[in-house]
């Protein structure tokens, strides 16, 4: 098992932290800006991903690269049996340790997603969102063997994620959308296609009961608002204006986002082992 973090009485700071805006990750430094919500449908897919789990009291939940909390805490608002989170990065495995209840069915730990230490069979839920899109094939497949791994019969695995439409795009027209990703948000980029995503779960041997499809808004106004709130929303903008180097970097993914709309999607999707 990684590392356990404890909550303690001192806010822990942001990952990235420490890293000029022109050099961090995307998702970082839209958090370091006030963006709380980083998935790629946004909150409604996620609240529309944990409802097509059904969680529910009697399950015990894993989630993979939880980030900054957001959907444990919509996780523990269903009252799961426990949650326990598997982070890969320490500054936001403490971040969403401050988060959370103190409680002694709710933890968090360091270690990568593809190698959790968890017991075979621990879980009846696996969630992860906004990673697998991050990581190339053979490392996708290797996460999504753990997640099958620690899962008990019948459990059930949801991703949310990037995707590429339709399933017959071009190559082409995929690696440019890889290539522009990869530069805007300072991370590799290779989200694929539903069809794609389907093989690679049934690969593993998930059974794949249900796909959703939104459009990725990340960065577009009305998305802040539903994401952050009005309040989060202009608190978000304001901090943009206020850095130039981070304003040019946002700008430059929403311009990414914006070309690249006809193709781009966000994609929910639940399996059962």
């Amino acid at each position: 098992m990684g590392v356990m973090i404890a909550k303690n009485d001192q806010a822990e700071r942001l990952p990235g932290h420490d890293l000029r805006a022109d050099k961090m990750p995307g998702h970082w430094l839209l958090a370091r800006l006030g963006k709380r919500v980083l998935r790629p449908g946004g909150i409604a897919m996620t609240r529309g991903l944990l409802a097509d789990i059904s969680v529910g009291r009697d399950d015990d939940v894993v989630e993979f690269a939880p980030g900054l909390g957001v959907t444990a805490r919509l996780i523990l608002q269903r009252t799961p049996h426990s949650y326990t989170g598997v982070e890969r990065d320490s500054a936001a495995a403490a971040w969403t340790a401050q988060q959370l209840p103190v409680q002694p069915n709710v933890s968090v730990s360091i270690g990568p997603a593809e190698a959790t230490g968890l017991a075979d069979g621990v879980a009846t839920v696996v969630v992860g969102e906004a990673m697998l899109s991050m990581n190339p094939s053979e490392h996708k497949q290797q996460i999504m063997q753990e997640a099958y791994r620690v899962l008990h019969q019948g459990g059930r695995y949801g991703i949310h994620e990037l995707a590429i439409v339709p399933d017959d795009v071009s190559a082409h027209v995929k690696g440019d959308i890889e290539a522009a990703l990869s530069s805007a948000i300072h991370v590799g980029a290779r989200p694929l296609t539903p069809g794609e995503w389907r093989s690679l779960l049934e690969s593993v041997g998930f059974h794949v009961e249900c796909i959703r499809l939104a459009p990725m808004n990340l960065l577009r106004p009305a998305r802040l608002v539903a994401d952050e709130g009005l309040l989060g929303a202009l608190r978000f903008l304001r901090n943009v204006a206020m850095d130039r180097d981070a304003r040019r970097r946002v700008l430059k993914m929403r311009r990414t986002f914006h070309k690249h709309r006809a193709h781009l999607n966000a994609i929910s999707i639940v399996a059962r082992k």
